[in-house]
């Protein structure tokens, strides 16, 4: 008597003694050296071969996010790994633990404001409802602002050529202009689209899911906060991060 139903099943993969199988191609004959690891990425979570012009989207929009600086990610992943130098993954995990709403991740939030217009019946209208509601509640709009690139975001103005480009810009591209356009009348001042959103959009345009989005981040970190362990390996920060927080942080006493 079996423990599991028989509906379950996985499309992903299988495997026999000559070969291995991933989505119906063969690992060997069809997929080492014929495709790229973007290509192979996009395959392997959305089930199809990006097209050469999605490829090359995807491909900019991962260099896009790969590195960030000392931010949050990066700076858990160095404090993590110089405490326990034998387990790298260790440090990595404590890194992507980090990629969340109000850092990277954000490409997931400005995907749903930008489904929100896609499905409403008066895009403009729709677009400037939302901006009105983060004015009112004074709410970060996911996808919009940066502290410091200003007038505009300059990851976002070659995404979006890139985009033009290679002929994928679409309806997501075009719904987060409208949605800029509706935040600035709202704001009654000019808010960048940020690379996030940018990326959101242009992943929307190459049919990557929103609910998915965020994982493309996941996996781009990855490889940055590899090159941090890297760099804490030939060019130890911990002590001067951790002398600095201590300096920063003073203590008060009694928190009551």
């Amino acid at each position: 008597m079996s423990f599991y139903p028989e509906s379950q099943t996985t499309s992903i993969s299988t495997h026999n003694n000559d070969d291995i199988f991933i989505s119906d191609k063969s690992l060997c004959r069809d997929l080492i050296g014929k495709v790229n690891f973007t290509e192979m990425l996009f395959f392997q979570i959305l089930g199809r071969v990006p097209t050469k012009q999605e490829s090359a989207v995807v491909d900019a929009c991962l260099v896009t996010l790969m590195e960030h600086g000392l931010t949050p990610s990066a700076l858990a992943t160095r404090l993590v790994y110089s405490s326990a130098p034998e387990a790298m993954q260790g440090g990595v995990a404590a890194g992507l633990l980090s990629v969340g709403s109000l850092f990277v991740g954000t490409m997931e939030g400005a995907a749903a404001l930008v489904e929100r217009i896609l499905v409403a019946k008066n895009q403009k209208m729709e677009a400037l409802l939302i901006a009105q509601e983060h004015r009112a509640t004074k709410t970060p709009l996911p996808g919009f602002g940066h502290h410091m690139h200003k007038p505009d975001d300059p990851r976002t103005v070659y995404l979006f050529k890139l985009t033009d480009a290679e002929g994928v810009s679409g309806e997501h591209i075009a719904a987060i202009k409208i949605l800029s356009s509706a935040i600035d009348e709202a704001y009654g001042k000019h808010i960048t689209i940020n690379a996030t959103g940018a990326i959101a959009a242009a992943l929307g345009d190459c049919g990557v899911p929103a609910e998915i989005m965020r994982g493309f981040a996941i996996i781009t970190r990855c490889a940055g906060l590899v090159g941090h362990i890297h760099e804490e390996q030939q060019k130890p920060a911990m002590r001067a991060i951790w002398e600095a927080s201590d300096k920063a942080v003073s203590y008060k006493g009694n928190m009551s």
